[in-house]
C-alpha cells in the first residue's frame, strides 16, 4: 500500500495556470483567494477556517482541509491537503499586477496525475470562470 501511494505521489505533475483578469482593486481579488468568504464565491460551497486549517464543502457531504504552508499579504497563499501527509505537493493562488495596464493576473499552481491533467486545467478554467463573474473581473 505504501509503495503504490508514493508511486502515486511520484507520478504527478506540476500544472502552472495563468488568467489575466480586468482587475484593478487588488483587495478584491485578494480577498477572494484567501480568506473564507472570498472563497466561498468561486471555490468551494462553504469555507471554515480555523487559524492555519482550512475545511472546504461541496455539496452536502464532500469535504477536505488544507494547511495554509505559506502566504504573504497580496501576493500569494499555498495550500496543503492535510490527507496528502508526506507529499510535496500542494496548490497556491499567486496574483501579479502589470504596472502597464494595472491589471492583475492570477496563477494557480497545483499538481496531478498525468492522466488528470486535462481535467484539472479545465476544473480550474471553470472555477476561475466563476470567480471573474461573481468578483465581475
Amino acid at each position: 500500500m505504501a509503495t503504490q501511494l508514493n508511486d502515486e505521489i511520484m507520478e504527478k505533475q506540476k500544472i502552472h495556470l495563468q488568467y489575466p483578469l480586468n482587475a484593478t482593486s487588488k483587495t478584491i481579488l485578494w480577498n477572494a483567494i484567501s480568506t473564507p468568504s472570498g472563497l466561498e464565491g468561486w471555490f468551494a460551497d462553504s469555507v471554515q477556517s480555523d487559524d492555519k486549517t482550512v475545511t472546504f464543502y461541496w455539496g452536502k457531504t464532500e469535504s477536505r482541509s488544507a494547511e495554509i504552508i505559506a502566504m504573504r499579504a497580496y501576493s500569494f497563499i499555498r495550500f496543503r491537503w492535510t490527507d496528502l501527509q508526506g507529499s510535496r505537493d500542494y496548490f497556491e493562488f499567486r496574483m501579479s499586477n502589470s504596472e502597464l495596464t494595472n491589471d492583475f493576473t492570477l496563477e494557480i499552481i497545483d499538481f496531478a496525475a498525468e492522466n488528470e491533467v486535462e481535467d484539472m486545467r479545465e476544473l480550474w478554467d471553470s472555477q476561475v470562470e466563476t470567480l471573474r463573474r461573481v468578483c465581475g473581473f
